[in-house]
């Protein structure tokens, strides 16, 4: 995604981007298309402070946001119109959180009674729906990663089929004694992978992108304990609960690595089973407690996104501002450069209990501006959050130029409405500004 930019000082002369794949050339005409100002008075575009020569690169190569369409369905035009809004902040990957307690909305057609997991008919995605989906993120230079949460968080899968939960009144974690969970779980990634690895010139699967997420967080396993059988094959099997739990995630991280494909996995996993998880497993951090350092120094990757805490990168917490988020280095607390290399990126999470089609975008943007830059730009560039503040003021206004419903940076909520009549340009210094 690195790119050459070079804008002249004579006007007779044409500005160049060189990279050397699409999707660096797609980056370098986005920071080109924000250099470009249109000058009314002159009835002519402009560019301020040619000749500029701009030599960028991300500093993290994975740079996402995550959707939840399990807690509110979310219509294809909501996802393609939030899919347009990631490169202007040069974002790569958007995370579709598919399935969840509430549930499960996609066509699976080696399970066709998954979907009757769906909150209606109508809130529903066919694979040609997906596949869509994952064209229109493509051209714009966007990857496209699903999730399956499994095997906590996963109650809408007992409705089309029961026999793989633990019994009716105790229906999540998935039933771990039972080999028909397995079955349709590995024809369900098999779906989604298309049994092989995916390359440019030869996609395959549904989501044919490298990653598949498989959720592996907030698992209660007493239900386990409750029900007889479950109970029974555990202890035949001389495991414990949170045996039973290791065996599940594994088993099924080992099927996505045996078709091709790398697992991702919550933190709780690791936090779990440290080194014991295979290697291919990148791990998606979200608690503050998990050690980030131990990780990575036993071969992990990881993704980093805290939760719930003051700087979290959880963008339903509306009470957190954008320099909040600013203050979250993915880096931090590692002890070393190489150590850091590991971290492939992170996520802004768009958990979606309080929000749908109505509220996405101004939930999202501007804050998602924030870690957009930690992503993209060097760590020395954004440690002054007073030096930034200038750059996402401009950016929200640039936004809200291209019809993106972005909220007020200065938001004490962060998709509350403006405050009165004013001048998005009002609150700016100079708007000749480039985010990131």
């Amino acid at each position: 995604e690195s790119y050459l930019l070079s804008v002249p000082a004579d006007s007779s002369h044409v500005a160049t981007v060189k990279a050397k794949t699409v999707y660096g050339a797609l980056r370098g005409l986005e920071t080109f298309s924000q250099l470009v100002k249109f000058d009314f008075d002159a009835n002519r575009y402009t560019i301020s402070g040619a000749p500029i020569a701009i030599d960028d690169a991300p500093r993290f190569p994975h740079r996402g946001l995550m959707i939840d369409s399990a807690r509110h369905y979310l219509s294809l035009p909501a996802i393609r119109e939030i899919i347009d809004t990631l490169p202007y902040g040069k974002m790569n990957v958007l995370h579709w959180h598919m399935t969840d307690t509430e549930s499960f909305p996609l066509q699976v057609k080696s399970s066709p009674k998954l979907w009757v997991g769906a909150y209606s008919g109508a809130e529903r995605y066919t694979q040609q729906d997906v596949a869509s989906i994952i064209e229109y993120a493509k051209l714009r230079g966007i990857r496209v990663i699903v999730e399956f949460d499994m095997p906590g968080h996963a109650q809408s899968w007992c409705k089309g089929y029961p026999e793989i939960c633990p019994s009716p009144t105790c229906t999540t974690p998935l039933n771990v004694a039972n080999n028909a969970t397995f079955d349709l779980i590995e024809n369900l990634i098999r779906e989604i992978t298309g049994g092989k690895p995916s390359s440019p010139s030869q996609p395959r699967g549904l989501f044919p992108d490298d990653f598949m997420h498989l959720g592996g967080d907030e698992v209660d396993t007493s239900c386990w304990g409750k029900t007889p059988d479950v109970a029974a094959w555990l202890k035949a099997k001389g495991m414990s609960e949170d045996d039973g739990y290791a065996y599940f995630v594994k088993r099924v991280a080992q099927m996505v690595i045996d078709q091709g494909h790398r697992p991702v996995q919550w933190s709780e996993v690791f936090d779990h089973f440290k080194g014991k998880l295979p290697k291919e497993t990148i791990i998606h951090v979200w608690k503050d407690f998990t050690n980030v350092t131990e990780v990575l120094a036993l071969g992990y990757n990881v993704l980093r996104n805290v939760g719930y805490d003051n700087i979290s990168w959880y963008l339903d917490n509306i009470d957190k501002p954008w320099d909040a988020l600013y203050q979250n280095e993915p880096c931090a607390g590692i002890q070393s450069d190489e150590l850091c290399k590991l971290v492939l990126g992170g996520h802004g999470e768009m958990w979606g209990e309080t929000v749908d089609g109505s509220d996405l975008q101004q939930t999202v943007w501007p804050r998602l501006a924030a870690i957009a830059e930690k992503l993209w730009s060097p760590r020395a560039s954004t440690q002054d959050g007073a030096a930034a503040l200038p750059r996402i003021r401009a950016f929200r206004c640039l936004l809200l130029q291209r019809g993106v419903a972005a909220a007020p940076v200065d938001n004490k909520n962060a998709r509350s409405a403006p405050s009165g009549p004013a001048s998005c340009y009002a609150q700016l210094g100079s708007f000749d500004q480039i985010f990131v």
